[in-house]
């Protein structure tokens, strides 16, 4: 009984990893734009490119420790 549970926590949990890995993807990319549009010298828009790459490269990094697959 228990263990029915337990594999359902982890489809939800793995689902919710992918979807955080897909929504970061697409926040690192439009930061890595915004930064190759910006005319000047912006650290602001570094530092978010920064935050957005590191976030996506944990989820990544995470998502490997739990053997998630993503389904094309």
């Amino acid at each position: 009984m228990v263990f029915f549970k337990r594999g359902k926590l982890k489809r939800e949990y793995d689902e919710q990893l992918i979807k955080q890995f897909i929504e970061t993807k697409h926040e690192w990319k439009k930061a890595q734009t915004l930064e190759e549009l910006a005319d000047n010298f912006d650290y602001h828009v570094i530092v978010e490119r920064k935050i957005a790459e590191s976030k996506h490269l944990f989820l990544l990094k995470e998502a490997r420790i739990r053997k998630v697959k993503m389904q094309h």
